[in-house]
């Protein structure tokens, strides 16, 4: 990829292109030229079918592996001008590509679109709509306050999307934004990654200024910082009044600062009018008596600088920040510098196949009916409502949060197909955070996972207040998901979910020369294999198979390749098979499995 071959590609397409012979040539010979790609034909795809209202379209291309759809027009055709379609409709090029894009499987859909006339490439990130919030200005945690202007959004009065444009003939100057092209971890901007980035740098600058001088044990400190985060996310989600928190603490020098939090934590845990006008919170989260240390210089300044004030923690992806978060709170992880966490396209790369995409398929049949929708809507409400998820090895929750999310979109959708025929909905949201278990072994995660569910869940509330245009009641906090800290290995799963139907996550790999001696104990107690170089993650594979034996659960877990290759292969999948007569519905091809937060 160099400037030098992206300015001769341009010289070379200059004036020139038709969409009937020109397209294929044109997006193969980029691929190959610019962005170095040698068999560019195994990434792009060309005349895909769609199926609409029973007749066949073609998408122009489509390159799967980066969730892009492109839309291609003859040299010099208006791109916002609309033409008419075969079947009579009058749409633009990017209506027409939306069109296509909302008719494909759920996980096929893309990520971009792309319309192109030979003059200008056009990108819309679809993606902008569903995190608006998160791609709107925002101040990373830094002395100076740094403002972003985002390209390619969307306006949230019209619904009318803007694209990001490139000139053809500022190719050579332009060409790595395009780069999504062939790059699935490629973000230009990455704001939930930077949003939730610059959350945690607070958070670890409060942690580090508590325990400054070891004044505090480590479950008070983890506690006092989750309390913190909460209450912060309070105030600029307006559960809590504008900067309430910090108001209340400004009334009391600083020497007393630290028992009037005490005492805030206590009034937030009682269901009575308190003195301070916080509303009661409930849900366990202000229940323990926690020690609170004695405010420092630094821990002042942290907590009232402009910087921090002015941070909106309404923004930040709770399924990012969770794990970050734990990070912070876990000295391990402190102490190595690791902050990981799992992608949510990575994520979505388990749970879609394994149920996302047929309760996607199913809410786009019901849309079509015309006889009982509304009660079909309402059927289909129920049941995202009944569906239980468990993840045994659940970390901070990003698994369970992404998934939490993940069904609140799809329901909300159906609250506004519900509601687009002015039916009144009393109680709208019937999916909940109840719905999800985990088992974890790690306190700092339990903590942060349970925090990470309630911002998502109160996120998903503020925005189905837009489609009904009503306030719905967040606090008190009537909902708890169960979180249980336990070695997951070494207890009966029912005895923490009874009955799910569903079992996720990214349970830890370790390869068995990395084990510790109480992991390999571990493994020998939960799958009583007794060979040797077995990775730990094999041990869950073997409880899930027990767990799901004569039911209906399905299960899905990630995995390092190793499992599936040389001799683990007969010693690992064959008792699973035999014994335990489980079948393997789906599995992805080998790919690098993104956990960096960089």
């Amino acid at each position: 990829m160099s400037e030098k071959s992206a300015k001769q590609f341009s010289i070379n397409w200059r004036s020139r292109g038709n969409e009937k012979s020109d397209t294929q040539i044109f997006w193969l010979t980029m691929l190959r030229d610019v962005f170095e790609i040698e068999r560019p034909e195994r990434l792009i795809y060309f005349e895909q079918p769609v199926q609409i209202d029973g007749h066949t379209h073609f998408i122009d291309a489509l390159i799967p592996s980066t969730r892009v759809l492109i839309e291609q027009k003859s040299l010099n055709v208006d791109l916002d001008k609309p033409s008419v379609q075969s079947d009579g409709k009058i749409l633009t090029p990017f209506e027409q590509a939306k069109r296509y894009a909302d008719e494909l499987p759920y996980s096929q859909q893309p990520r971009y679109i792309v319309t192109c006339n030979f003059v200008e490439i056009r990108i819309y990130d679809l993606n902008w709509h569903e995190n608006y919030k998160r791609y709107q200005n925002y101040y990373l945690y830094e002395n100076l306050r740094k403002y972003v202007q985002f390209v390619g959004s969307r306006d949230e009065t019209t619904g009318a999307f803007t694209p990001e444009i490139i000139k053809l003939e500022r190719l050579s100057r332009e060409y790595e934004n395009l780069q999504f092209l062939v790059n699935p971890d490629f973000d230009k901007f990455k704001p939930d990654v930077k949003i939730s980035k610059a959350a945690v740098s607070i958070v670890s600058d409060i942690y580090d200024a508590f325990d400054d001088k070891n004044q505090i044990d480590n479950d008070s400190l983890n506690k006092l910082c989750v309390r913190l985060v909460f209450c912060m996310y309070a105030e600029d989600a307006g559960l809590f009044d504008k900067n309430q928190l910090y108001d209340y603490l400004k009334n009391y020098d600083e020497e007393q600062r630290h028992n009037a939090l005490a005492n805030l934590f206590d009034a937030l845990n009682r269901n009575e009018t308190n003195k301070y006008n916080f509303p009661y919170v409930n849900g366990g989260l202000f229940a323990d008596k926690i020690e609170v240390p004695k405010f420092n210089d630094r821990l002042n300044f942290i907590l009232f600088s402009s910087a921090t004030l002015e941070f909106d923690w309404s923004g930040i992806n709770p399924t990012i920040f969770g794990a970050l978060f734990e990070a912070t709170l876990n000295p391990v992880t402190r102490r190595i510098g690791g902050m990981h966490y799992t992608s949510i396209e990575n994520i979505h790369k388990v749970i879609d196949p394994l149920f996302m995409d047929d309760l996607h398929d199913e809410f786009k049949r019901i849309k079509r009916s015309r006889a009982n929708k509304v009660q079909r809507l309402r059927d289909f409400q129920d049941k995202l409502a009944s569906l239980k998820f468990l993840d045994p090895a659940c970390g901070s929750g990003n698994f369970l949060t992404e998934t939490y999310l993940s069904l609140r979109r799809l329901e909300n959708d159906v609250i506004r197909e519900i509601n687009s025929g002015n039916t009144i909905l009393e109680n709208p949201v019937k999916v909940s955070i109840n719905q999800f278990y985990g088992i974890e072994i790690n306190s700092y995660a339990v903590a942060v996972a349970q925090t990470a569910l309630w911002i998502a869940e109160s996120q998903m509330l503020q925005e189905t207040e837009l489609i009904i245009n009503r306030d719905l009641p967040f606090l008190p906090l009537k909902t708890s998901a169960t979180i249980v800290k336990a070695n997951a290995l070494r207890i009966n799963w029912r005895d923490v979910a009874p009955a799910v139907d569903y079992v996720i996550g990214n349970p830890p790999f370790v390869g068995y020369s990395f084990q510790t001696d109480t992991q390999k104990a571990d493994l020998l107690a939960a799958t009583g294999l007794k060979t040797k170089k077995i990775d730990y993650v094999v041990s869950w594979y073997y409880k899930a198979a027990q767990f799901i034996q004569n039911t209906n659960i399905r299960c899905a877990f990630v995995s390092t390749n190793s499992i599936c290759q040389g001799e683990q292969v007969a010693v690992v999948w064959k008792p699973l098979l035999e014994k335990y007569n489980i079948h393997i519905d789906f599995a992805h091809r080998t790919f690098k499995w993104t956990s960096e937060s960089d």
